[in-house]
């Protein structure tokens, strides 16, 4: 088995839906995808995942030099660890007790910080600055502030757009499943149409409100939450279905960076191993 050492790493977020693949080496990030998390996928079948990915890239697989994983389904810990290791030699580095973040957390369970908000943080705190407001589009929406001295200080988790429609689909007998994209009105003249406006635009809207109320409550610069105000705090949002809300929100400030959890992996993973 190969040792972790600084180069191109691979770098690995598992969600409950899906798992973002990235390859960077602290000047590039080479790509960012997502395969869906699978729970009856065995270490063999995510190593062929894992290695058709590279391969889709062009990178080797002995050009990887490290590797890191963050996880919220504690149960795949071990297939995705196993897996990487069949891939490239080496055993990842994972998020969690005993590695080195960089990050205050100031909560009344630290532990119970979701490792992908913490990753996150890494990653926003270092490319934008605090303070700064994450927003994770994932199985959950979730919030996450990092106050004006670049403690964590806090979030909110609110059930996540999928969810919340698929949910809405199973429990009625006539609603049909639709495609999330927004609408070209709020208000619908047909069911789908209602439906996108409802997931889109309410979302949308849920964002906007839950802005303007951590801002209030943290005592955060935001008269006027439409423009970007010089010397305000940043506001980032990243996960699949960032790109169809954030459009659709009235904030016009909001940054969309789908690579941000494989910023704040290079990061952690850089913190952790040897000079």
């Amino acid at each position: 088995m190969k040792e972790n050492r600084r180069g191109t790493i691979l770098a690995i977020d598992m969600g409950n839906t899906n798992i973002v693949v990235g390859v960077a080496d602290g000047k590039k990030i080479y790509f960012e995808e997502r395969i869906s998390t699978d729970h009856t996928k065995t270490a063999l079948e995510y190593a062929v995942s894992f290695k058709m990915l590279l391969e889709l890239h062009g990178i080797s697989p002995d050009a990887i030099q490290g590797a890191i994983l963050s996880s919220v389904v504690p149960q795949l810990n071990h297939p995705i660890r196993e897996a990487v290791e069949k891939v490239t030699g080496i055993r990842p580095l994972l998020v969690g007790a005993g590695i080195r973040t960089g990050l205050n957390i100031r909560m009344d369970q630290p532990k119970q910080v979701g490792s992908d908000q913490i990753v996150d943080a890494v990653g926003a705190l270092a490319e934008y600055g605090a303070p700064v407001i994450i927003i994770d589009f994932g199985t959950a929406t979730t919030f996450s502030l990092v106050d004006a001295a670049g403690n964590y200080s806090g979030g909110v988790i609110i059930p996540g757009l999928q969810v919340a429609v698929d949910s809405l689909v199973t429990r009625t007998a006539q609603l049909p499943r639709i495609s999330l994209e927004a609408p070209q009105k709020v208000i619908g003249k047909n069911t789908v149409d209602c439906m996108q406006s409802g997931a889109v635009y309410g979302y949308a809207s849920m964002i906007d409100g839950m802005l303007a109320r951590i801002e209030e409550e943290a005592g955060l610069r935001g008269a006027d939450c439409l423009i970007n105000l010089p010397g305000r705090y940043h506001v980032v949002a990243t996960g699949g279905l960032a790109r169809i809300v954030i459009p659709a929100c009235r904030r016009r400030d909001i940054v969309v960076d789908n690579s941000l959890l494989i910023k704040g992996l290079e990061l952690i993973y850089l913190k952790n191993v040897e000079e």
